[in-house]
């Protein structure tokens, strides 16, 4: 008795099948890092005078992230608002489903070298046309005495009953989903360095406005002692020129620069202002909302300034997000060069299906009523006007460019980290000068009024002694405030912000 198969596979299929597995392999080039040549220390890439060249640059020790950075700064209203600017601002939100976003198309991708299976079934009254196409063959081929009694029979409307599954897979025979995985993965690695450049964007953000708030509240402060002091100076005016010991044009003078004063104060408000709206849209909250979060102390600690630790050259090219992200586009075109390659190959596609099909409700589980398929097929290219070969020299195009953009970056960054210490040396180097001055000017000073008080000199020595400190302290308030701002510059530069949390990506 001959045994029945429900599966006969051609044996020829069943050879073919190692040898298609056998022979997947991946066209295409393979990703290779470009060689590019990193100094073991800063002092090679420092430009510009010598004396900007902080020995600090040659340091090596554990770089710190911005975050660690700024928390030198024991400042508890900066550290309040870049964690709140962490929860709530719109632009790393929107980054953060970006890298979600990223990581689905990497499933997706990935699902694409499965098997594949797909359960159909149906039940349908049909009906055949008496006039169609198939009754003209009937009208062809039978002889003419049965060909109504044929249309008759095949116009009669009959119920078909379908349920089955269909399976398919394509071999990765040449690395097309290999290389797509590959592009993949590219693709997630930029978007994870594009949600670190907006967190690094919104701390430095957040902190320069936060300084330059500070630094127009300490002007508002300064102006404050600044008025003070010459309403004391015009009441000792009053008194002299009471007193027949002064003239009225002392009096006149010291009002003059009371009113001058007193014109700044607007300025100074509208600063303000425009720097809390500021920090509450880099907070995503409404305006008027940020002054809760802030103390009612101006000042903050520069005897704290932080010594850098810089960390070695090679530290910011792994760090610095534009850096990763110019690397990560250049994996996806050497990535899409071999997709672009890979198309130029035959497919392959492996399928079988089972199912059954019958007219008769009644007989649809039996087993006459099983049908089924299996065996493979393939496609090839032949002619297509070149458009495969233009599409691979594209590829090729894309991917030499993505080569020089990454060496752009490169270089980019070394020029921003140089620039941005070069500032920041220059500024503490001018903050310590203007404290040297601002002590010798306070002294000029109180020396000068106490000798107007004795009626020894002119009030005129006193207003140019008082207006010099004035602007001394005033530079200083400027010159602390734009250390801070430089400072925030080399955090930035050096591309170190403090990372996500895993739940809030996966969130």
């Amino acid at each position: 008795m001959r045994k029945r198969q429900l599966f006969p596979v051609p044996r020829a299929g069943l050879m073919l099948l190692p040898l298609l597995l056998a022979s997947c392999t991946s066209v295409g080039p393979d990703y290779q890092a470009p060689d590019i040549a990193i100094a073991p220390n800063w002092a090679p890439l420092h430009g510009g005078d010598p004396s900007l060249a902080d020995v600090q640059r040659s340091r090596s020790e554990e770089p710190v992230s911005m975050l660690e950075g700024f928390a030198l700064f024991a400042d508890a209203d900066l550290q309040a608002l870049q964690t709140r600017a962490l929860e709530n601002n719109a632009d790393l939100r929107m980054a953060l489903l970006r890298f979600a976003q990223s990581r689905v198309q990497r499933g997706m991708v990935a699902a694409g070298d499965q098997p594949t299976l797909v359960a159909a079934g149906g039940a349908s009254r049909q009906r055949q046309s008496e006039t169609g196409s198939a009754t003209r063959l009937l009208t062809a081929l039978s002889p003419a005495s049965q060909t109504q009694s044929l249309i008759d029979f095949i116009s009669d409307p009959f119920a078909l009953y379908q349920a089955g599954f269909d399976a398919s897979w394509e071999p990765d025979l040449w690395g097309r989903v290999r290389r797509s995985l590959e592009a993949a993965d590219a693709q997630m690695e930029e978007a994870d360095a594009g949600l670190a450049q907006v967190q690094l964007g919104l701390l430095s953000e957040v902190a320069r406005t936060y300084f330059q708030l500070r630094g127009v509240q300490t002007q508002q402060e300064l102006l404050r002692q600044d008025i003070a002091r010459v309403e004391e100076l015009i009441t000792l005016a009053r008194l002299r020129y009471e007193g027949g010991l002064g003239n009225e044009s002392e009096l006149i003078s010291q009002q003059i620069v009371l009113s001058e004063l007193t014109a700044r104060e607007p300025a100074l408000r509208e600063q303000e202002a425009t720097a809390l709206n500021a920090l509450s849209y880099l907070l995503g909250e409404e305006p008027g909302s940020v002054q809760s979060l802030l103390s009612d102390n101006v000042q903050w600690s520069l005897a704290a300034m932080p010594d850098l630790a810089l960390g070695l050259p090679s530290d910011v090219v792994a760090s610095r997000p534009d850096i990763r992200a110019s690397e990560a586009r250049l994996r996806q075109a050497t990535a899409r060069l071999g997709i672009a390659q890979a198309e130029l190959y035959p497919r392959v596609m492996l399928g079988a299906g089972l199912g059954l099909e019958s007219l008769e409700s009644g007989e649809f589980a039996d087993w006459g009523s099983h049908q089924w398929s299996i065996g493979p097929r393939f496609s090839l290219p032949l002619f297509d006007q070149g458009r495969r070969k233009a599409a691979i020299t594209l590829r090729e195009l894309q991917q030499q460019e993505a080569a020089i953009d990454y060496q752009r970056v490169v270089l980019g960054a070394w020029r921003e980290v140089d620039s941005a210490l070069n500032r920041y040396t220059a500024q503490r180097q001018r903050d310590a000068a203007l404290q040297d001055k601002l002590q010798r000017e306070g002294q000029a000073y109180e020396l000068v009024l106490a000798s107007y008080r004795n009626g020894l000199i002119d009030y005129r020595q006193v207003l140019a002694a008082q207006q010099r400190e004035a602007m001394v302290r005033r530079e200083i308030a400027e010159s602390e405030m734009q250390l801070a701002l430089n400072l925030v510059g080399v955090f930035k530069s050096l591309g170190r912000a403090a990372p996500i949390q895993g739940g809030q990506a996966s969130s």
